[in-house]
């Protein structure tokens, strides 16, 4: 084999495994657009529904 031969197979394999430049997702993820609306989501309130005496709750 060449030299030649050898300097365009370099080539040809370089060309091959070059990654294809993609869309930053990150960026894209970065947005300031609404947030998505539940897909079962009617509008409705759920009513406040108190704990009985002597209950308590933490987060």
């Amino acid at each position: 084999m060449s030299e030649a031969e050898f300097e365009r197979l370099l080539d040809a394999i370089s060309v091959a495994i070059t990654p294809i430049p993609q869309q930053d997702f990150v960026t894209d993820m970065m947005g300031c657009s609404r947030a998505p609306e539940a897909a079962n989501d009617n509008g409705a309130e759920w009513p406040l529904i108190p704990f009985p005496d002597g209950w308590h709750a933490a987060c």
